[in-house]
């Protein structure tokens, strides 16, 4: 059995690959990915840690995400959860975020993350691509992911697994 599910869903591919990274990092032997998008999760209860995110997109965590979260709260709340955003606009990053999860979720996480984004031309369908170009003027790929959040993030889940291991007495 894994220890660690990170569930997510991915717009154009950053997302993705934050939980590929995180599960690289935690262990692949340890952990468990799904994209709500195209899995379906066969029991929460099998996992000890769940990590889930997505991406902010036109101001918006995606809408089955939000649904992971509140059909399964109570289960949530029994386990040891972390939070992780994928957005463009700095400015907004943190406001974002909580209005992503539900409150009671995000105090009850062990680790938060706002790892900024990626905007991949290439990734974009025609008229996301005209919009993009239209209002903000950017004509080449932009890559402002922050590995220092995404390492922190990490570390921290890895940190609070270790930390909650029983004592042993001698």
């Amino acid at each position: 059995m894994k220890n660690y599910l990170v569930v997510y869903m991915s717009h154009h591919g950053t997302t993705r690959k934050i939980a590929k990274q995180l599960q690289a990092k935690i262990g692949i032997e340890n952990v468990a990915i799904v994209d709500l998008e195209r899995e379906n999760i066969e029991n929460i209860n099998n996992y000890k840690t769940i990590l889930i995110g997505g991406s902010i997109y036109m101001g918006s965590l995606q809408k089955k995400i939000k649904q992971f979260c509140e059909n399964n709260k109570e289960i949530l709340l029994n386990k040891r959860i972390g939070f992780f955003v994928c957005f463009m606009n700095k400015q907004n990053g943190m406001v974002e975020f909580e209005g992503a999860f539900p409150q009671d979720l995000r105090n009850k996480a062990i680790a938060k993350g706002l790892f900024g984004g990626e905007l991949i031309l290439k990734e974009l369908n025609f008229f996301e691509r005209l919009i993009v170009r239209y209002v903000s003027g950017v004509k080449e790929d932009i890559s402002d992911l922050d590995q220092k959040a995404i390492d922190e993030f990490i570390e921290t889940v890895k940190e609070k697994q270790i930390n909650e291991l029983p004592t042993q007495v001698i």
